[in-house]
């Protein structure tokens, strides 16, 4: 870390980038740019972002939930990978980063990040990363185009939620099924009932890249194809939500009474609501057609609905999709049970997967995980910490 011996200036420069990941952006900082004590990190790392602040005025973050979004990133600590990447989710009201789970989209830069930065060193014309991920202990394939000993970053290919197009990058997450609980099923069945003052609520929850629970929109009073204001105004849904949600992770034992899920563990799990395929028009105008997708889905994660997708999120509908007597299963489209793709759409439009699975003795063990992303590096600088915020 710079100049942190040198108390008597009134800041400490930190070498950071800014990075796009997919539909989400990040501040990027090396391992050896932070201390140890995590304590202290974390107090450095609230800094950066202008953390707590719902603006985040004094600092790098873009105060949204997509872009409050952290990737510590060093050599591997691992012989089978070539990278650690650490994510973190920041939070605007609270001194507290959440390292709890992962951010597929903010992967999808890391790959970029350490090749641009001589921690892998670039092939033409794919680099593939090992990226281990150190939230959840598990390994992450990222295959990144490069050029000249760069990542690329113009290509042809383009993702719902992001202007224009660039090159694409594939990110196999088969090794992280149960990188959280263990199980892809936490509970260890493909639905559970969930009763709140009277009323039950099925669900299913898989763990696939982070833990994600899945409840049919209908169940809820939604049609399915709601936009983000319309679900973040709705009180009395999202009270409804976090309570489930913290019964869920009682229930987990993630914490020890479901009221501390929102202060423990505000991240994840994330919470989805799906339907099956219909056609409706996107937030950014984007016409979206029944026969285009496989099942509709809205996701919920730090009381805020993603304004596209996440990638975990992704993954974790690919996974559960394979698993029949889920709720995802029964509502898939007959198209997506039969084919190795699942096309699912979300609130800025449609989001590919990858997912193949069997079954083995009736269990069903996924085999294959890929999602596509786009990334670049923004900006590649320093950034001030006030010394009085952190000591």
């Amino acid at each position: 870390m710079s100049c942190c011996n040198n108390l008597q200036r009134e800041s400490i420069e930190i070498k950071c980038s800014i990075v796009r990941g997919g539909t989400s952006k990040g501040i990027f900082i090396m391992e050896n740019e932070l201390p140890k004590h995590q304590e202290l990190r974390d107090k450095i790392i609230l800094s950066i972002f202008g953390s707590p602040d719902v603006r985040q005025i004094d600092g790098l973050g873009g105060a949204d939930t997509l872009t409050s979004k952290l990737a510590i990133v060093g050599p591997s600590t691992r012989k089978d990978a070539d990278v650690d990447y650490t994510f973190g989710q920041v939070s605007f009201v609270d001194n507290f980063v959440d390292y709890g789970g992962n951010c597929g989209n903010i992967s999808s830069g890391v790959g970029v990040y350490a090749i641009n930065n001589g921690l892998v060193e670039a092939i033409e014309p794919i680099t593939k990363v090992r990226v281990h991920l150190t939230n959840t202990k598990r390994i992450l394939e990222v295959e990144v185009p490069v050029k000249n000993g760069r990542a690329r970053v113009n290509g042809d290919y383009k993702i719902d939620g992001v202007p224009g197009t660039g090159a694409k990058i594939t990110l196999d997450w088969s090794d992280v099924v149960g990188g959280i609980t263990g199980k892809l099923l936490p509970t260890g069945n493909p639905k559970d009932i969930i009763n709140i003052e009277g009323e039950n609520f099925e669900v299913s929850v898989v763990d696939a890249g982070n833990i994600v629970i899945f409840i049919e929109a209908e169940k809820l009073g939604l049609v399915g194809t709601e936009t983000a204001l319309e679900i973040d105004n709705n009180k009395e849904l999202m009270s409804k939500i976090e309570r489930i949600r913290g019964e869920i992770c009682y229930k987990l034992g993630l914490v020890d009474s479901w009221e501390k899920a929102a202060k423990e563990t505000p991240y994840q799990p994330f919470f989805a609501m799906v339907s099956k395929s219909q056609s409706y028009k996107a937030f950014n105008g984007i016409e979206v057609f029944e026969e285009d997708i496989d099942v509709v889905s809205r996701l919920v994660f730090m009381l805020k609905m993603h304004k596209t997708y996440p990638v975990t999120g992704t993954v974790g509908t690919g996974a559960i999709a394979r698993v029949k007597g889920s709720i995802v299963y029964d509502l898939l489209s007959e198209r997506g049970k039969n084919d190795d793709k699942i096309y699912i759409g979300h609130p800025g439009g449609v989001i590919p997967i990858e997912s193949t699975a069997e079954y083995i003795e009736n269990e069903c063990n996924i085999t294959r995980l890929g999602v596509y992303r786009t990334a670049r590096i923004i900006l590649e600088g320093r950034v001030f910490v006030n010394l009085e915020t952190i000591l």
